[in-house]
């Protein structure tokens, strides 16, 4: 018994990590709508909810581009799935998707 046991644990173990690369291309996206597009500043405001991944509630906040061209599928109004990183103190949006 204590041979299968110990048999299930290794072959969860090396499971999870396949498992968690297989999770779906928007795991980690938070729901938002756009308030506002500043793409000579590379600058967008979104009302979110709560971002998981930096333990941030649900707000209104204006957040820097990793790349401006993002910008150029969003407007004012947008309901948007996004993703936000902290890189150095500076909350950065790196993917944004119209919501579906």
């Amino acid at each position: 018994m204590k041979k299968f046991i110990l048999a299930s644990l290794t072959a969860a173990m090396f499971a999870l990590p396949v498992l968690a690369q297989q999770a779906p291309a928007s795991a980690g996206l938070t729901d938002g709508e756009v308030k506002k597009v500043d793409k000579e500043n590379k600058k967008i405001t979104l009302k979110h909810a709560e971002i998981k991944n930096i333990d941030m509630p649900p707000m209104t906040m204006v957040f820097t581009v990793k790349d401006a061209t993002i910008l150029d599928k969003v407007q004012a109004g947008d309901k948007v799935r996004f993703k936000a990183e902290n890189v150095g103190g500076t909350l950065i949006v790196t993917e944004i998707n119209p919501a579906k």
